[in-house]
This record gives C-alpha cells, sequence and structure tokens, in this order.
C-alpha cells in the first residue's frame, strides 16, 4: 500500500515524498479505519483523501462549506487528469442531476459537496446508488457548536453514512480545541478513530503583538525591515483599498483583495502576489484560504479577529518552506473594547432574527412553504436601505440563521455560465436542420467542446464564442437562452453576486424553529473566543507559541525563543547578567572579600543558582578565580 501511495503522490500530484503524518494518515485511510486528523494550515490535507481516493475503486465524497476552496480543488484535480466536480448552493437543479447522474454512471473519483446538500432527496436517493470509497470531511470542526463556524448541516453527515456503513470515514481540520475534537468524534460517530495530531508548534513562525495607536506607521515599519512577500489583514473592504493605496504612494508594491471584486480582478491580483510581481496583498480574510505560497515572510493583522483559532490559520500562512517568518498583530484599547463589542453583538435577539428572516422572504417574495434549495442574488447594502435595518445588526442576524441550518449566504460567490445538450445527437441534427439560423452557434459549440457536453455541464466563455461567430455577446446569450427554452440545451447564465440559499421551505417568520438555548450558548462562546484572543494579546510572561499550543489543548511548557516574548525575556536577563557581572567585579575591585559561604553579606548580591552560574561563567572566561580558600577574586 505504501509503494502505490507514493506513486501516485509522484505521479498525480508531481511531490517526491510525503509530508508528515500525511503518510500515516493515507495508509490508515486505506485500512478502511475511521480517521480524525488536525494538521495546521498548510499541512497539506487535501492530500490525506485525495491519495487513499485515487487508490481505490469508486469516488470519494468530501463535504467542504467552503465552495472557493472547493472550485479551485476540483480545477487543479482535473488539470491534473482526475475526473472530479462539486455541488453547492447557487446550481441549478438540472446541473446537480447531470453532476450526481456522472458520479453513479461515470469514472468520476471525487465528488465535493457543500453541507447542506446532504439533507436533499435528490442527493441521498444518487448517494445510496454511488460506489463510495471515502467520506472526506474538511473543516470538520464546523460540526461542533463550540467549534468558532458551527454549520447544523454537518450533523447530517452522521445519517448519510448509514448508506455506506462499510465506508471509512476522514475528519480534517487546522485548528480544534481538546472539546471541539471530542465533539468531532462523536457527531461524526468515528468507530475507534485513528487520532492525527501534528504540533500546533511553528518553529520558524515569530508571533509578535505590538500596541500602537498608528498601525498603519507601524505596518509600514515593518514592511520596510522585513524583506519579502506579504499579507496585511484588516477588517473591511474599504481598509484593503485605502492601505494598499498609501503602501504604494510610498514605494511598496502592493494591491487588495475583497469578496466584493469581480471574479477576473480576484484572480488577478491572486496571480500577481503569488508570482512576486506584487509583493504586499493588503485583503479581508476572505484571502488565503486554499492559497499555495510558501515563501510568505510576513503576515500583519491590522484589526483583530474574533477567536484565536481564526488567528492561528491566518498567521499559519508566513513561513510554509519553514524558513523564518514573522506574524504581527498590531492593536490597541480601542481596538479589545471593538472586539469586546462585537462578541456581545454576534448573537442578536430572537425577534430580530425573526424581523430579518420575514424582511428576507418579503424581499424575495416567497410564499410559506416555498423556497426549498432556491437560491438569490443578495446585495445586503440594498436589502439594508431597503428595510431600514443596520447593517452589521443584519449580517450577524444572517450568520446565526445560517448556523441554525434556515439559510445560507456565500460573500464573493461566482460561478461561470455552464452549458449541456439536452437532447441526443439524431435530435439535434434534426434541429439543426429545421432551424439553419441557430445552426452555426450549435456548429460551433460542438467544434470547441466537443461530445462532453451530451453527458456533462462545461464551462462556456460567451465573450470567446460570441468573437469566433462574429456577434455581440448579448446576441450570443440571446440565442443561448432561446435554445434553453426549446429544450435543446440547459443553460445556466453565471453568477457574480454573494448568494442567499433557503436551506428549508420558507417558515412563518413567527413559527421559526429557533433553537434558543443553543443560540445563548454560542453567545457565551462568542464571548469567551473573545476574551481568550484579548488574553493572549495583555499575556507578557508566556510564550506566545505555547500560549497558542496551550489554547488548543497540547500541554507545553517549551519556549518558542523567537516569539516578543521570549526576545524581551532573553534581553531582560541578558541586562541582568550584565548587571550581576558589573556588581561582582566591582565588589572584587574594592577589595572586598568574598566566597559562597559569605556572599549574601554583601549588599546587592545574594546565594541562588543564578549568581552561581554567572560566577562560574566569569571563572571559565578568565575574569575572576576562585582561590583554595574559597575567596574570589580578579584574575591578574
Amino acid at each position: 500500500m505504501k509503494a502505490q501511495a507514493l506513486h501516485i503522490l509522484q505521479k498525480v500530484f508531481g511531490y517526491s515524498d510525503f509530508r508528515p503524518s500525511q503518510l500515516e494518515i493515507v495508509l490508515s485511510v486505506l485500512e478502511k479505519r475511521d480517521c480524525i486528523a488536525l494538521l495546521p494550515t498548510g499541512g497539506g490535507k487535501s492530500i490525506c483523501f485525495q491519495v487513499p481516493a485515487l487508490a481505490v475503486e469508486g469516488i470519494c465524497v468530501v463535504i467542504s462549506p467552503l465552495i472557493a476552496l472547493m472550485k479551485d480543488q476540483v480545477d487543479n484535480l482535473r488539470k491534473r487528469g482526475v475526473l472530479a466536480t462539486a455541488v453547492y448552493s447557487g446550481m441549478s437543479k438540472r446541473e446537480i442531476d447531470t453532476v450526481l447522474d456522472n458520479c453513479i454512471y461515470g469514472n468520476y473519483k471525487f465528488l465535493y459537496l457543500s453541507p447542506e446538500r446532504l439533507k436533499s432527496d435528490l442527493f441521498i436517493e444518487r448517494f445510496k446508488k454511488m460506489n463510495v470509497n471515502l467520506i472526506a470531511v474538511d473543516e470538520a470542526h464546523c460540526i461542533s457548536q463550540w467549534g468558532y463556524d458551527f454549520r447544523p448541516p454537518y450533523l447530517e453527515i452522521a445519517n448519510i453514512r448509514e448508506f455506506h456503513p462499510e465506508v471509512p470515514c476522514l475528519a480534517l481540520t487546522a485548528s480544534a480545541t481538546i472539546q471541539v475534537k471530542e465533539d468531532i468524534i462523536s457527531k461524526l460517530q468515528l468507530q475507534n478513530p485513528a487520532v492525527f495530531v501534528k504540533s500546533f508548534s511553528r518553529a520558524n513562525l515569530s508571533y509578535t503583538v505590538r500596541w500602537a495607536e498608528n498601525k498603519l506607521e507601524q505596518a509600514i515599519e515593518i514592511l520596510k525591515k522585513v524583506p519579502g512577500s506579504a499579507i496585511v489583514y484588516v477588517r473591511n473592504r474599504k481598509g484593503t483599498k485605502d492601505i494598499a493605496s498609501v503602501f504604494q504612494r510610498i514605494g511598496i508594491e502592493a494591491t487588495f483583495y475583497h469578496a466584493g471584486l469581480d471574479n477576473t480582478t480576484r484572480e488577478l491580483r491572486q496571480t500577481e502576489w503569488k508570482s512576486g510581481k506584487v509583493r504586499v496583498m493588503v485583503a479581508t480574510n476572505a484571502f488565503g484560504m486554499g492559497i499555495d505560497k510558501p515563501d510568505v515572510r510576513m503576515v500583519i493583522h491590522v484589526d483583530l479577529t474574533e477567536n484565536l483559532e481564526n488567528y492561528y490559520q491566518e498567521a499559519g500562512r508566513a513561513g510554509r518552506d519553514e524558513r523564518k517568518a514573522y506574524a504581527v498583530l498590531l492593536t490597541n484599547e480601542q481596538d479589545i473594547q471593538t472586539l469586546e463589542e462585537r462578541a456581545a453583538m454576534a448573537y442578536p435577539p430572537l425577534e430580530f432574527l425573526r424581523k430579518v428572516y420575514q424582511s428576507l422572504a418579503n424581499y424575495y417574495r416567497m410564499a410559506v412553504g416555498s423556497g426549498f434549495m432556491v437560491s438569490f442574488d443578495f446585495n445586503i447594502s440594498e436589502f439594508t436601505s431597503n428595510y431600514n435595518l443596520d447593517l452589521l445588526s443584519v449580517y450577524n442576524a444572517i450568520k446565526v440563521l445560517q448556523e441554525e441550518g434556515l439559510i445560507e449566504m456565500n460573500e464573493g460567490f461566482y460561478a461561470p455560465s455552464a452549458l449541456k445538450f439536452s437532447v441526443d445527437h439524431s435530435s439535434l441534427y434534426e434541429f439543426q436542420i429545421a432551424n439553419a439560423r441557430l445552426d452555426p452557434v450549435i456548429k460551433m459549440l460542438l467544434r470547441t467542446y466537443g461530445g462532453e457536453l451530451f453527458s456533462d455541464f462545461l464551462k462556456i466563455q460567451e465573450g470567446k464564442l460570441s468573437k469566433s461567430l462574429n456577434i455581440s455577446e448579448n446576441q450570443l446569450i440571446k440565442i443561448l437562452e432561446q435554445l434553453d427554452s426549446q429544450g435543446i440545451i440547459a443553460y445556466s447564465k453565471r453568477k457574480d453576486q454573494p448568494q442567499i440559499t433557503f436551506l428549508t421551505e420558507r417558515y412563518d417568520a413567527g413559527k421559526l424553529p429557533l433553537n434558543s438555548k443553543r443560540i445563548e450558548e454560542r453567545r457565551q462562546n462568542a464571548i469567551s473566543k473573545a476574551k481568550s484572543m484579548i488574553a493572549y494579546l495583555r499575556e507578557k510572561d508566556v510564550c506566545r507559541a505555547t500560549q497558542i499550543s496551550n489554547y488548543f489543548g497540547e500541554e507545553t511548557e517549551a519556549s518558542c525563543g523567537i516569539c516578543d516574548v521570549c526576545v524581551e525575556r532573553r534581553k531582560s536577563k541578558e541586562d541582568q547578567s550584565v548587571k550581576l557581572r558589573n556588581k561582582i567585579l566591582q565588589t572584587l575591585r574594592l577589595g572586598t572579600l568574598f566566597s559562597l559561604h559569605n556572599i549574601q553579606e554583601i549588599p546587592g548580591l545574594k546565594k541562588d543558582d543564578y549568581t552561581v552560574r554567572v560566577l562560574r561563567e566569569m571563572e571559565d572566561e578568565g575574569l575572576i578565580i576562585c582561590e583554595p580558600n574559597g575567596n574570589y577574586k580578579i584574575k591578574d
């Protein structure tokens, strides 16, 4: 099995060998054991399920809440010649139908799925018929209400396992406390799981907290001092643009990134940064997930994260090449006050949750009992303006409604146009003869994308097709829409707006099934995590890396030696050593003799382990000698 796994790693993925823990996880999965793996950011989690899935006949079902990451992994696998596909909110029923059929009857090896799809009859009936070889659960901390990103649909995973009871389940996460880890094992019903926990410590990553009123000035100073690629995280979209502009004006190559940019711009900026054309990426937390850039030398946080889990993940994007890197968090007392206020506001009152839900139903003109798994474009600014609601409160309310499994909001959603023929070859040929005006478009589609259009939805680019046909893009779209309405093709136009998806049939807002006990527990959990974040900021005596490891339940007292606390402690000890050495030399120069027996009689000196060590160091360095009677004197 080991030789086969290594062969797949090298042939398909181009890596010469596995990273620490990867091979052990792969072999455990191939032995059909349930597994839970806690690997830090950049630890190569995807390899842990992709390699064993490719080694065994059948399809691997990957459950992930991150649509952008799903799309990236599907694209990367397809580039390597591996058939992979995905189902997520925002896709049409026709697209989902085709994808699931291909997973049963095609040669697909990976189906990526957002957890909200797990309880739909459409999925369950097809899932029963699939030849599943592995269920991989990414971001597995989402199954725990004590985690930092609770998603109730994750609780459905245990239910679908009963349809393939012999199939192993692999749970993966980058950050989970002991309580969350135990919750994952329980909620996923992992049977005697193999548990893999890689140390949360990063020996090459120096953590620093800097207190500053002018944080931008501090960030500039740091970037000028430390060369190399960098990420600067800020909380809001406007801040990304403003800070990047300041950097550019003073000669630091920078660009900005947030979920509100169109997909083409996001991809371009990401490529420029990854290639080194741009040195600094100023971004919201929408940036970084799934980005494989090992040589990031610096991650600076200008604003605080809500919890240590998020901070650990974002800071961990620095130094994946194992070379020295820096994670700097800039803060002040105003930030702490803001963090406390945000934590208190994160879970609005139940009545406000009902009001927001009702307003969404009105906004989309949805009748009670309708709308199951229906997605809509969502402009939160327009929505809050229409209903005279506070934007931040609405955002928090939507997050809670998502945690309650009622709706899902995808920010920065992008899905390219996709198309598939709905008729067979002979019916299409008959249609072409009868509709000469539409024939050139059909021929161009077949010439460009081939016969695969009869079996699968393929991404298309209307702009390129229209140029080849020498017509406008709008003309082409109208023709495609006509072909769709006549049942010749299934055409899904591109989406680039944030999406709201109703995960259940629309409720009467007054009867909304809100779990008030759980919401209150989650509120207290958010407040507790904010307090842990603040404690990390204020701690001046315990090594930063040790604080983080202890937070995640890894008991260690070993200091990293390179964080701001460790560096300050070393400087303090050096200062103390210099002062003690000077005192010893000054005393001996004055002719005052002392030995270890009477040293405590000398003002400013005492007999302890530290003083004894310094005396021995000074002897070894030839500065002083100890005479036969035990007295010290300066060496001539």
